[in-house]
């Protein structure tokens, strides 16, 4: 002990200082080997010793009345707030300085009268076994204080700007689709989803203005070897806090089996909590946990560290089960977004972690993070190739009524959709599952030179995705019996495949020549639709001799009856069918009105002389504005036109 922490008068220290002195003779003296010289010289000084002692003795018994004097002091000081309602430091500086002031010296007088203790002094055991027992009092009060300061000056915080980027309407895989719709929502590029949204920031735990007072307390407590009991108090109160704030973010801590026993709706709420959690439980809570600890405690070796990972641990841990919980559960398709999400916050956030838990005793924390980053990616992968297996494996025993856009391919489409966001992961996880990809797996910068994007593994397997989309959207169209609604089918998902890739970052992963051939496909389609509804309609328009200014007219009551009725089958049967999107709907219809209106008028203007007969049901400008009715997806009736 220090000379300085010494409570005793100086014939008293003299006496300790002999007394040390007494004890290292005894122990070289118990040295083997020694010489018989040396031996003889340890035992005249031990006698020598023995003598300075006796000497020292016959002046202490005025030195333990000045001890005891000085106790009583203390005591007084000490033992009137075991009576005093008010809190110490609740009651102003000078109060709490006084009573520091008082444990220090009991201390100091303890340690003097401890270093005194072998000698069979009944007084002196009697005066350090009242200084003990005031000093455990005041220890005891301490603790009390400290937890009364941390409480009362403990601060909460609201987390703010960092929500999750997956905070959104979930797109749930269901075999009857239909709760798939589309959903208008703002693009996100993946490089302005930056990590501002999760950034450090440090916060006060607790009021800075009581830092100093909590470090005093624990000087105090750690001089006076009552380090430990600090510890357990800080560590109480602060744990409580983060626990409170555990629950204030709205995270439970459950069980596996909870997990895994959890409705897909419910456990992707969890999910996504839990990426946000996450973020501020590390980087700001307990970045801010550190601080706190580092400010008290940085003096004191590793204790900071130690108080800080009990603090934590329990939390950590807690979230950590649950992310374990996740990856073993069913790789379903739906789950992918939420594993990205996780994932990707994970991978974020080991850097925060080596730092916090750089000591070795936190070393079990750094290892299940990394162990778990590992299995949420193979989940992730697991869930992909779920996602790709469930698009093939989609059957269906009946046709999709209208032929509109299929609800798989919604599903699919404003699925992948989101997928650039997380283009730099899904490279990473997806570089090794194709062998010949490029390996690309740095983030992509969306500048004006984009050609390596549609080369990397995401837009292989983006690709890939698409194609069992058409092979399936393929097999579905043969469910129509109708020719020409095979192809309204095929033209509606074909086109809503290339808007969907053509008005993302989709685009840039799928390139301007997919985009081409696409556009081909569903213009294809368009054109043998018109071939194979209004071909066999316009046929009864065609003149078999056309170097005749007009056919008989029997002739062309027989081919105005044929064109009335199919024009009106056509007519009952398409405006059920379905063109969602009015531009497409609105290009069909005029090109359609181009053939069919133009041949009509074409034919009645070279039967002129018929033309008053019944025989012709509908005026030209009738026609015209019945093909607008086409592609509603409601049936309609047609109305003649003609006056009889």
């Amino acid at each position: 002990m220090d000379g300085c922490r010494s409570g005793v008068p100086t014939y008293e220290g003299d006496l300790h200082v002999v007394a040390a002195a007494h004890h290292i003779v005894k122990a070289l003296g118990a040295t083997k080997n020694l010489s018989d010289d040396l031996r003889k010289i340890l035992i005249d000084l031990d006698s020598h010793l023995s003598m300075i002692t006796s000497n020292i003795d016959s002046k202490g018994g005025r030195g333990l009345v000045d001890v005891e004097e000085r106790l009583d002091q203390a005591e007084r000081k000490i033992m009137r707030w075991e009576t005093d309602p008010m809190m110490i430091w609740d009651s102003g500086p000078k109060e709490a300085s006084d009573y520091l002031e008082a444990v220090d010296e009991t201390g100091k007088l303890v340690d003097g009268l401890r270093g005194l203790s072998v000698h069979e002094n009944r007084k002196q055991k009697e005066i350090l076994h009242r200084a003990m027992n005031i000093l455990q009092t005041a220890m005891s009060r301490l603790e009390e204080e400290l937890i009364h300061i941390l409480v009362r000056h403990g601060q909460q915080f609201e987390p703010k700007n960092m929500y999750s980027r997956s905070i959104r309407k979930d797109i749930v895989y269901d075999e009857s689709f239909v709760s798939v719709e589309d959903e208008p929502t703002k693009e996100t590029s993946s490089q302005n989803c930056s990590n501002n949204e999760s950034g450090e920031c440090i916060v006060d735990l607790v009021h800075a203005d009581v830092i100093p007072d909590i470090k005093s307390i624990a000087k105090v407590m750690f001089t006076s070897n009552y380090g430990p009991e600090f510890c357990e108090a800080f560590i109480s109160v602060q744990k409580e806090a983060l626990e409170q704030y555990f629950s204030f973010l709205g995270t439970e801590n459950l069980s596996i089996e909870d997990v895994l026993k959890m409705e897909w709706t419910c456990l992707s709420s969890k999910m996504n909590k839990w990426t946000w959690s996450m973020k501020i439980i590390v980087r700001v809570y307990l970045a801010s946990e550190k601080q706190l600890c580092d400010q008290v405690l940085g003096g004191l070796g590793s204790v900071s560290s130690y108080c800080f990972l009990e603090i934590s641990k329990a939390t950590i841990l807690c979230l950590l089960n649950f992310g374990e919980a996740v990856a073993m559960g069913p790789h379903r398709p739906e789950k992918l977004l939420r594993l990205l999400d996780m994932y990707e916050t994970l991978a974020d956030l080991l850097r925060d972690i080596d730092t916090l838990f750089s000591e070795e005793a936190g070393s079990f924390i750094q290892l299940q993070f990394h162990e778990l980053l590992e299995r949420l990616g193979e989940s992730a992968i697991a869930a992909f190739k779920a996602f790709r297996v469930a698009i093939s494996s989609n059957r269906s025993l009946y046709p999709f009524a209208g032929g509109g856009v299929h609800p798989l391919n919604k599903y699919v489409m404003n699925y992948i959709r989101m997928f650039p966001e997380y283009c730099s992961t899904l490279n990473l996880l997806l570089k090794n599952q194709h062998p010949g990809v490029a390996d690309q797996v740095t983030k992509p910068d969306y500048g004006p030179d984009t050609s390596l994007l549609t080369s990397c593994p995401m837009a292989y397997h983006l690709r890939s995705i698409t194609s069992c989309l058409e092979s399936n959207l393929h097999k579905k169209s043969q469910l129509y019996k109708d020719e020409a609604l095979q192809h309204i089918f095929l033209m509606n998902n074909i086109h809503y495949l290339v808007q969907k890739v053509k008005g993302s970052e989709l685009r840039l992963f799928f390139g301007d020549e997919w985009i081409r051939k696409h556009n081909a496909m569903f213009q294809q389609h368009a054109m043998n639709y018109e071939r194979a509804t209004w071909s066999s309609v316009v046929s009864f328009l065609k003149d078999n001799n056309p170097g005749s200014s007009s056919m008989s007219k029997s002739t062309f009551k027989e081919r105005c009856k044929g064109f009335s009725i199919a024009f009106e089958e056509v007519y009952k049967t398409q405006t059920r069918w379905s063109i969602p999107d009015p531009q497409l709907r609105e290009d069909l219809r005029i090109s359609t009105s181009l053939k069919v209106v133009l041949a009509y008028r074409t034919f009645l203007g070279r039967n002129l002389a018929y033309t008053d007969d019944k025989c012709v049901k509908h005026t030209v400008e009738h026609v015209e504005n019945s093909l607008l009715d086409l592609f509603g997806g409601s049936s309609r009736s047609l109305r003649n036109s003609c006056r009889w």
